[in-house]
């Protein structure tokens, strides 16, 4: 299993590029009183027929063709499951997929959430065919980024540009770590 929730993020986004995604919402929603935590990745990517649907949560059932087994998304479920949380995918071919995973965040087996910031800042400056919508909220409050904005402003400049790298990098931790705040009550 990846260590960190944050990179299991960064593996199923992956799995929407290379499925040819040009738009993916990534949703974290902590509740600390119920100590639960949602994690919820969206795509409009290629999609998948109900038979690989049915069989996406094999380790030894993957669509690429540089290796013979997939163990991104049966990470994830076992990952969640080890808490007592719940994971669901949809999918439909030529539509897109959504996954969506809970985790007790109070349980002894929950992996901590990672570095977020640097899984959304390497996801949108290394993918800037793709727009992303990120939003992060703790007990109902946070923040959003949606990369179609940035780039309205931007123009031709592209986000993997170092200046606007470190704007996003900066404004995705400061408001990360401003509804973490909320935690410590």
């Amino acid at each position: 299993m990846l260590p960190e929730i944050s990179l299991n993020i960064l593996d199923i986004a992956e799995n929407s590029a290379r499925a040819k995604a040009t738009y993916i919402e990534i949703i974290i929603d902590i509740s600390s009183r119920e100590h639960l935590m949602h994690v919820g990745i969206k795509d409009n990517g290629c999609g998948m027929t109900p038979e690989e649907l049915q069989a996406v949560t094999d380790p030894f059932f993957t669509s690429r063709t540089t290796r013979k087994v997939g163990l991104g998304i049966p990470f994830l479920k076992q990952s969640a499951e080890c808490t007592g949380g719940t994971f669901s995918i949809e999918s439909k071919k030529g539509v897109g997929t959504n996954v969506s995973v809970t985790y007790h965040t109070d349980h002894i087996d929950c992996m901590p959430l990672g570095d977020i910031t640097e899984t959304m800042v390497t996801l949108i400056t290394s993918h800037d065919e793709i727009d992303f919508w990120f939003a992060y909220k703790v007990d109902g409050e946070g923040f959003q980024l949606d990369t179609r904005e940035i780039k309205e402003i931007l123009g031709d400049i592209p986000l993997s540009e170092p200046e606007v790298r470190m704007f996003i990098q900066e404004f995705i931790a400061e408001r990360v770590e401003e509804a973490d705040k909320k935690i410590d009550r």
